[in-house]
């Protein structure tokens, strides 16, 4: 069964320890700088989808969650400006997750940037794939 809270993850209690990305995710506000995105690295099976899940209900933000193997720019346009109408109407933020982004080409991934960079989107991605490789460092 998989975990639907922080408190029912087990293991790798570093990427949830006091200061991390993750941490800064879900006790956003009080201060507390947010990430603009987070990339998980690792094999098939090991809960990156399952954490993604676990982090928008612990954060309250509106959640979206796409696939690079069926997505494309379209679809991200989508989410994007619905992130974006949240936004502006509700002050309500999206986290955007996207699990296999490496399949995304440089050109796909480069569409997320203006969404990123603008923090219309917290990006959460996944990927199997060495990430300086597979995917473009200003994401």
């Amino acid at each position: 069964m998989r975990p639907r809270s922080l408190d029912e993850i087990i293991g790798q209690k570093h990427l949830l320890r006091s200061g991390s990305p993750l941490w800064r995710l879900v006790k956003a506000g009080d201060g507390v700088t947010v990430p603009s995105s987070i990339l998980l690295w690792g094999p098939p099976g090991t809960g990156k989808t399952t954490l993604a899940y676990v982090l928008a209900a612990a954060t309250e933000r509106s959640f979206a969650e796409l696939s690079a193997i069926n997505a494309g720019v379209k679809e991200v346009r989508a989410v994007v400006e619905r992130a974006k109408r949240e936004l502006g109407m509700y002050g309500r933020e999206t986290l955007l997750f996207l699990d296999e982004i490496h399949r995304f080409s440089k050109a796909q991934q480069d569409s997320l940037l203006p969404a990123v960079e603008n923090r219309w989107v917290t990006l959460f991605a996944a990927t199997t794939e060495t990430p300086h490789i597979s995917v473009s460092s200003p994401l």
